[in-house]
């Protein structure tokens, strides 16, 4: 080969070296930093519940800290499945969020049937928030902890209800996670709703209830439900006084609202990154800090590893509740 070939070839390397660099700068140029318009974060239940009331403030000062909009889009139905759907099918450029949850996370796959989506699947953000569960009860004498429930139910077994939001809710799950912890026998009645199951306690049709702290905590002040414990294992800022399910020997039986954003499948790791920063940043606001305990709701760790360890977690934990009670859904 002659100088000037090899010259010209050098060239043309060199150009077209040049040219591939500066079309790859022109497209980084042109794609606007993320994110760049509104986020949708779509709630899996209905406005008023403990869901959206977090899902709603942790996503005003999400959008506050990345500076963009987070409109809140409420899509209840078959225990938050519908809501997944919808965001497993959504495209994966990081502006279509679910505020997940322990059904639409862990065991909506375990009580279905048939699932049109996979939880697995999601490209996962970060745990936000915990709202643990607190048991009450009305209309039994004599009982005002959880040894005595303990000792009643087994004394008197299947003469004891529980109302709960529906087969296969939380609260349900969370009950039936009480009787194998405690070998009891304790009937379930569904209701349409948590506020319909909170109503039939008060009302004599039940005698136990398990729901988060603003669900039960407001009639226990009027004295109509007694609240015997709340199910984890540290005492929480909102009812300080009430002991918790380990204090009482049950450490085991720990329940609660708990959530988490995840985004469809082959979202950026970018963006997973940049929602992630902005979420510990908002978490740790004053405004959210304190908002958040009046209601009784915990801050979560935040990042992708915690939240994949808690789902395993979770899984384990809820194969073996739902097994042994034998609950499954259509």
């Amino acid at each position: 080969m002659s100088v000037r070939t090899r010259l010209r070839a050098l060239f043309v390397s060199s150009f077209a070296g040049a040219l591939a660099l500066l079309v790859s700068a022109s497209v980084a140029h042109a794609q606007p930093a993320y994110p760049s318009k509104p986020i949708r974060l779509v709630i899996p239940f209905g406005a008023g519940g403990i869901t959206d009331v977090a899902g709603r403030l942790i996503g005003q000062h999400l959008g506050e800290e990345l500076k963009q909009s987070v409109i809140i889009d409420n899509k209840a139905g078959a225990g938050g499945a519908i809501a997944a759907q919808a965001v497993a099918q959504a495209q994966p450029d990081g502006y279509t969020l679910l505020l997940g949850t322990v059904g639409t996370q862990v065991v909506n796959k375990m009580l279905y049937n048939k699932l049109n989506y996979d939880p697995a699947a999601f490209t996962p953000v970060s745990l936000v928030s915990n709202s643990p569960y607190v048991l009450a009860v009305n209309g039994i004498d004599g009982v005002s902890d959880l040894k005595g429930l303990i000792a009643y139910a087994k004394a008197h077994p299947g003469k004891l209800n529980f109302g709960s939001a529906g087969n296969g809710s939380s609260p349900h799950l969370g009950i039936e996670l009480f009787k194998l912890a405690t070998q009891t026998d304790i009937v379930h009645v569904p209701f349409k709703s948590g506020a319909e199951a909170v109503n039939a306690v008060m009302g004599g049709q039940v005698q136990i209830v398990i729901d988060a702290i603003p669900v039960i905590q407001p009639q226990a002040k009027t004295g109509r439900l007694k609240m015997l414990a709340i199910a984890a294992n540290h005492r929480n800022a909102a009812v300080p006084d009430l002991p918790t399910s380990t204090e009482q020997g049950l450490p085991d039986f720990q329940i609660g609202s708990w959530n988490a954003i995840v985004a469809p499948a082959g979202t950026s790791q970018a963006q997973v990154e940049i929602l992630n920063q902005a979420l510990a940043r908002a978490l740790k606001r004053p405004a959210v800090v304190a908002r958040l305990a009046e209601l009784g709701i915990e801050p979560m760790t935040t990042g992708v590893p915690a939240y994949l360890a808690h789902v395993k977690s979770e899984t384990a934990k809820w194969s073996k509740v739902i097994k042994a009670a034998g609950t499954k859904l259509d």
